[in-house]
């Protein structure tokens, strides 16, 4: 579990130069940790991120009899399912992610009856969990909340055609990981396509699942009743990383080249940048060590930014990747005109943008959806405390390396969650930043 309060002082103003690597995916690791569940196998992932968020669902697994273990220098993880003990689950670890949420769509195959705790995570407004609760229930799952955990009922599972209440990745995750266990073909409309569905898919498809229509709005899943093969999956690149290198190469107008970027993943992303005047050059397109993302290595140059006219927002894949849109902000700081930026999926996520008025960004607050950002502002530093939200946590971090002075960014767990050794990779990048009591 997290100890002691980390907080970052960041020396900013500096142009930054130098290679950095995308790392793995923090939303494809927590969603393959628990679907290795399904097979009572060996599963082997490789190149899993060390995040706090992994390490809160290796917690979790390690609590209810699942072996897990690092191996090849803590780059990789074997998990192998056990007998399980749910009545024993680490409930504090449960509880500071939302990613618990997943172990539903796998632990229904293992068990008729259970309870897990009720999600924690990102405070983002009601993200309601109804849409995993309405698809779960067409394979035959019974959900009842009682106070603070989830009572589910799982006795007669059946395929099913399951029309998803919103086109969620996590939702759709546990859609797929349900069906993958039922004998028959179930078909799931309106599901996300995102770069940690694509995942999955292909990881079930490694043990013997049928997956039709991957990287579409339509999956038809024809399931296993017993899954026992040794496997292993390498774990795509993560693009909102890459996002997170781009952001802060155009908020400090620096040149740098981002390697290992999933581009099929960014291509909106990089199309509204360089409107905005970002300059940037693909240097290298190749396969990722799993044979299907596709990279690329981006040399990014400093650039005199504009605003857009149109509103920047997001959608579902293949539109701008909605834990991406955050990054425009900082972005807009430094584009001369004004930008909206409208974020239409969480109630509470636009609010966090106007914590970077106290580094003297002009941003004003249209409605809890929508923000207006004027450009270009000179960034000042400051003493904040991060939000307890990843990617708002990231964007104010991002404008500390643009704020000529000294700042300091407290309470960064929120920004390990989903970032691996973020203060060394950046300071290899000439940045300035020490973490501090």
């Amino acid at each position: 579990m997290p100890g002691k309060t980390m907080n970052f002082r960041i020396e900013g103003g500096s142009k930054l130069s130098g290679t950095v690597s995308t790392n793995s995916s923090k939303n494809s690791a927590v969603a393959l940790l628990q679907a290795a569940l399904l097979n009572k196998g060996l599963t082997t992932l490789r190149n899993v991120p060390r995040i706090e968020e992994v390490n809160r669902i290796i917690e979790v697994l390690k609590s209810i009899g699942v072996g897990v273990r690092w191996v090849n220098d803590d780059r990789d993880v074997e998990i192998k399912a056990g007998r399980l003990r749910l009545s024993s689950i680490d409930r504090e670890a449960a509880m500071m992610t939302r990613s618990v949420i997943l172990f539903l769509g796998p632990l229904v195959h293992l068990q008729s009856y259970f309870k897990i705790p009720q999600p924690g995570g990102c405070k983002l407004g009601a993200r309601t969990v109804r849409p995993h609760l309405f698809a779960l229930e067409k394979f035959g799952v019974k959900i009842k909340a009682i106070s603070d955990s989830y009572e589910i009922s799982a006795e007669k599972l059946r395929p099913a055609e399951v029309v998803l209440y919103e086109s969620g990745d996590t939702a759709t995750e546990n859609a797929i990981m349900a069906a993958a266990g039922i004998p028959g073909t179930s078909t799931i409309k309106f599901a996300s396509a995102n770069y940690q569905i694509q995942d999955l898919c292909y990881f079930l498809q490694g043990l013997g699942v049928g997956i039709e229509g991957i990287g579409t709005t339509t999956l038809k899943v024809t399931g296993r009743t017993e899954i026992d093969e040794p496997t292993e999956f390498f774990i795509s690149e993560d693009p909102i990383e890459s996002m997170l290198f781009l952001s802060i190469a155009a908020t400090t107008n620096s040149s740098i080249v981002i390697e290992r970027c999933p581009v099929d993943f960014l291509e909106l992303e990089l199309l509204k940048l360089e409107k905005m005047g970002f300059r940037y050059k693909i240097l290298k397109r190749y396969k990722s060590r799993n044979g299907f993302t596709n990279l690329v290595d981006i040399k990014t140059f400093p650039s005199k930014l504009k605003a857009l006219e149109e509103k920047i927002e997001a959608r579902p894949f293949p539109g701008l990747n909605i834990d991406n849109l955050p990054f425009f902000v900082p972005i807009a700081t430094q584009a001369k005109g004004e930008t909206l930026i409208h974020d239409w999926v969480y109630e509470n996520r636009a609010i966090y943008y106007t914590e970077l008025t106290k580094l003297g960004a002009d941003i004003t607050l249209a409605d809890p959806h929508r923000v207006f950002v004027k450009g270009v502002t000179p960034l000042r530093p400051a003493e904040v405390v991060a939000p307890p939200a990843l990617r708002p946590a990231a964007i104010i971090l991002i404008a500390m390396l643009a704020a000529k002075g000294i700042s300091t960014l407290r309470n960064v767990y929120t920004i390990n969650r989903g970032y691996e050794d973020i203060c060394s990779r950046l300071n290899r990048l000439g940045a300035r930043i020490k973490i501090i009591k």
